[in-house]
């Protein structure tokens, strides 16, 4: 009987876990990214002061993401050499590659739809920002009160770093928001019916014990 009780102590310790991770957020951003070689690194600044020098490739990503370390990198061809290509160099000036991957249909606000990745090649004074350089090439931008990055050419329309639980991400999951919504999650069923079944081997044990004695 105390190795059933034990079990169903576990199982009602970890039905709060089960309801926490179903309903774990994320936010839905513009990433920043710098190449570094042939790989993404997450930028350490923000576009507004980062300055990238002659022959720099920046990326931009918009997507649902918890953190930075969980933050989706941008896709592509990031190579400065193709991007800028046709761009030919120009005195006083430098040449900036940009790929800006507007992310997929499922991290899309509800009722918009993603533009097809672009690559830009940005022709800026030598001392611009990579904000400068985007502003060349993907307008109109937006940015909040606080000066994050809430848009690229316009996309999204609405809407700036807001919280998206588990789930509820853009309109190709209206049906598993509205589930989240109107009833308990997946995890919260499946801990109480391990409660439940360590409950009804409980009650069976005592009742075994007690016809024996």
């Amino acid at each position: 009987m105390r190795r059933v009780t034990a079990l169903l102590l576990t199982a009602l310790c970890l039905l709060p876990l089960s309801t926490q991770a179903a309903h774990a957020t994320g936010y839905r951003y513009w990433s920043f990214w710098d190449r570094t070689g042939t790989a993404w690194t997450y930028a350490t600044q923000g576009p507004a002061t980062a300055v990238p020098s002659d022959g720099g490739v920046q990326g931009f990503r918009f997507a649902v993401s918890e953190d930075s370390a969980d933050a989706t990198k941008p896709r592509g061809t990031a190579a400065f050499a193709k991007i800028c290509a046709h761009t030919p160099a120009e005195d006083g000036k430098k040449r900036v590659a940009l790929v800006i991957d507007f992310g997929t249909p499922t991290d899309a606000p509800s009722g918009e739809t993603p533009p097809a990745l672009r690559t830009r090649c940005a022709v800026v004074p030598e001392d611009a920002t990579t904000a400068e350089a985007l502003a060349s090439v993907a307008k109109p931008l937006r940015y909040d009160t606080n000066a994050l990055l809430c848009a690229i050419a316009g996309y999204p329309e609405a809407g700036c770093g807001e919280q998206v639980a588990s789930g509820e991400k853009g309109k190709k999951e209206t049906s598993a928001k509205k589930t989240s919504h109107e009833g308990p999650s997946v995890g919260l069923f499946a801990g109480a019916a391990a409660v439940a079944a360590l409950a009804a081997a409980a009650v069976w044990q005592t009742r075994r014990r007690r016809d024996a004695s």
